[in-house]
């Protein structure tokens, strides 16, 4: 990342190649919410921003956990989890007392525009050096488009997350346990793709990306599920 910023034209290929396809999945996952009663703008926006700076945090601890996890599988378990759990806080500190989440299908959408905000800056900062190497056109097909399967991959583990929330909505003693589900289950997901990216550099990414995408329709469907929840069954 040396002297990125007298190369202006790398700089902006790579907020480019980090936003475009965060803010393209972000558009995509809110059309799977009710058009009737949609997240306020801002507040989605916020969180995107809010996963954003999320990323630095996750940078700091990852380097540190370097201290005292030498175990390469462990490695890429530990990165899952911190990255997971920090997106969780970025989406507590947005609906901690707000009262926002005040229906099933909310949960994964502020989850997503968290994740999706995650993978934008975390995007950027993988595209910078390729793009320094290599230029516009190779860079951004370097590690076979790695940086696409990694924004899909944030959005599906964390909405696991917040599907789980969104099925416990009115399971109130039992919330916790699915929120424990939900992270195990992101973690393992994002686990397994960092292991087949970052082990078989890049070559199994088709394979991978096939298996996000089954992932992702599993999660379609539990969308609708969350949509077809009504408040008005609430258990009190």
């Amino acid at each position: 990342m040396n002297n990125i910023f007298n190369d202006p034209k790398t700089l902006i290929y790579a907020i480019l190649g980090g936003l475009l396809p965060a803010i393209a999945w972000l558009w995509f996952w809110l059309k799977e919410e009710d058009g009737d009663d949609n997240e306020p703008t801002g507040l989605i926006i916020m969180s995107f921003i809010l996963g954003g700076t999320m990323v630095l945090l996750a940078i700091f601890l990852e380097k540190y956990s370097l201290n005292f996890i030498t175990d390469k599988t462990w490695q890429i378990i530990a990165w899952a989890g911190i990255e997971e759990i920090l997106k969780l806080l970025g989406v507590a500190l947005i609906l901690f007392g707000s009262g926002m989440a005040d229906r099933p299908i909310d949960y994964p959408m502020y989850f997503i525009a968290v994740a999706l905000g995650f993978a934008a800056l975390e995007n950027i900062f993988f595209l910078i050096n390729p793009l320094q190497v290599s230029g516009a056109v190779v860079g951004l097909i370097t590690g076979n488009l790695r940086f696409l399967g990694s924004t899909l991959l944030h959005a599906i583990a964390s909405s696991m997350i917040g599907s789980a929330l969104g099925l416990a909505f009115y399971l109130r003693n039992y919330r916790m346990t699915y929120l424990f589900i939900g992270i195990i289950c992101a973690v393992t997901l994002h686990s397994i793709f960092n292991f087949f990216i970052m082990e078989g550099s890049g070559e199994n990414f088709l394979s991978v990306f096939g298996f996000l995408w089954v992932v992702a329709i599993i999660n379609i469907l539990i969308f609708e599920k969350l949509r077809r929840m009504s408040p008005q069954t609430a258990a009190h």
